[in-house]
């Protein structure tokens, strides 16, 4: 369990979970459940060890795995780049200050008003993804850098809703047919942007790292022919993110430094192979870098004990606040805040309160056999892909975000009300509540 935790996670004097020099059992009393805490210094950890391996300015935080204000305001003080793939992320961004020339803008399907949006912003690079991209941009009058975003052929050893680099996906130019090459001679005609190089994204949740090597090499020999056919030598060579992290005993974080290490080492290689310049590597963590800084506390309300069959703990939170699990298959370990070091009893299933079978957060987990109403549940390795994608099914408000530090507890995002989730609500004349 403890390799799941945020780095600061120690059982205290009391006997209670606490992460960042504040009990967890404290923090729930004070702030409600369900409750996300967010280490700061495990962020900041996995930062350092990005920027140790490739440079902080070759480094783009995947903001779409957590965006906020607060969490926006921390990358951009640790030197790192952030990407963005919408414009509620890029104005999340920008209200944090973040500096526009930092930013890159993702998407495969960007409106005129959101690169309208990044012209004004002054965005530093978009990722091409479609000729009806290219075409916007010339309407718009981006000038910016530009790079073309391949679908390289490779299915990365993960879930199929979150693979992205196969030749069936709704992401970037394909290298079949010559499409990503006539992708590329197109962007090098678009006015006032400068084409830099060629990016990809396999998916998420990658453990096995040659699936990026695979991807490089066919970047490269795509890179072969446009500089035979147009003279185009990249300047950068971004290979996405997707690095895993462990959510359970069973599973092994990647090493950021070893893997960024491994990737540019690798790019070396294929590239002098090739006759190529080398390129700068570029990579987009999102995931790996958020994901383990972050547990949720949740409340233990009903535990149902049906003899021989199976044990239901319901918490009050669910998929509304974590849809991983029913999406696609996510599992989690969890264990008791408030008395983690009582001995584990038989499996349970951890189940939500929201108003669906599949609201089940935990299929099979072991917890204290006397679990029991009141008790804190504590679930790992949530802070990616959680608060980015939590809703408010069965009206449930969304959770707050406590950012913990050196003992001092910061709210960055407020929990919902139910009286924001009635502000858009009108009557059925039209007129306001």
């Amino acid at each position: 369990m403890r390799s799941v935790l945020p780095e600061t996670a120690e059982v205290n004097d009391a006997g209670r979970l606490e992460i960042g020099g504040i009990d967890t059992v404290e923090l729930a009393e004070t702030f409600g459940t369900p409750l996300i805490v967010f280490d700061r210094k495990n962020l900041e950890s996995r930062a350092a060890a990005y920027s140790a391996s490739l440079g902080a300015d070759h480094v783009f935080y995947a903001g779409k795995a957590l965006c906020c204000v607060a969490i926006c305001e921390l990358v951009a003080s640790l030197g790192l780049n952030m990407d963005v793939c919408s414009g509620g992320e890029l104005s999340t961004a920008l209200a944090a200050g973040f500096p526009p020339e930092r930013l890159l803008f993702h998407g495969n399907n960007k409106s005129i008003a959101e690169l309208e949006q990044a012209r004004d912003a002054g965005i530093g690079r978009i990722v091409v993804d479609s000729f009806e991209e290219i075409d916007r941009i010339a309407e718009v009058g981006v000038k910016t850098k530009l790079l073309i975003r391949v679908t390289p052929g490779v299915e990365a050893h993960t879930h199929e809703f979150v693979q992205t680099g196969q030749e069936d996906s709704k992401f970037g130019f394909s290298l079949a047919d010559g499409i990503a090459l006539d992708a590329v001679k197109r962007a090098m005609e678009l006015p006032g942007c400068e084409l830099t190089g060629v990016h990809a994204h396999i998916g998420s949740q990658i453990f096995e790292l040659t699936a990026f090597d695979l991807a490089i090499e066919r970047l490269a020999d795509l890179l072969v022919e446009a500089k035979d056919r147009f003279g185009f030598s990249a300047s950068e060579l971004n290979i996405g993110g997707g690095l895993g992290i462990a959510h359970t005993k069973d599973e092994m974080t990647p090493d950021p430094r070893d893997s960024t290490r491994r990737f540019r080492e690798e790019a070396q290689r294929v590239f002098e192979a090739r006759g190529l310049q080398m390129p700068a590597v570029f990579v987009e963590p999102g995931r790996s870098l958020v994901g383990s800084s972050a547990v949720t506390l949740y409340r233990v309300g009903t535990v149902k004990r049906i003899p021989g069959v199976r044990t239901y703990v319901s918490v009050d939170g669910g998929m509304s606040d974590n849809i991983r699990p029913a999406l696609y298959g996510a599992k989690y370990e969890a264990l008791l805040a408030n008395r983690p070091q009582v001995p584990h009893g038989p499996l349970v299933t951890v189940a939500g309160k929201h108003c669906e079978s599949g609201d089940v957060l935990i299929r099979d987990v072991h917890l204290p056999e006397d679990i029991s109403t009141g008790d804190l549940l504590c679930i790992p390795a949530t802070g990616a892909y959680t608060y980015a994608l939590a809703s408010n099914y069965n009206r449930v408000p969304r959770p707050a975000i406590v950012m913990v530090q050196d003992g001092t507890p910061t709210v960055i995002v407020e929990r919902e009300s139910t009286k924001d989730l009635l502000r858009l609500d009108r009557r059925l004349d039209g007129s306001p509540l």
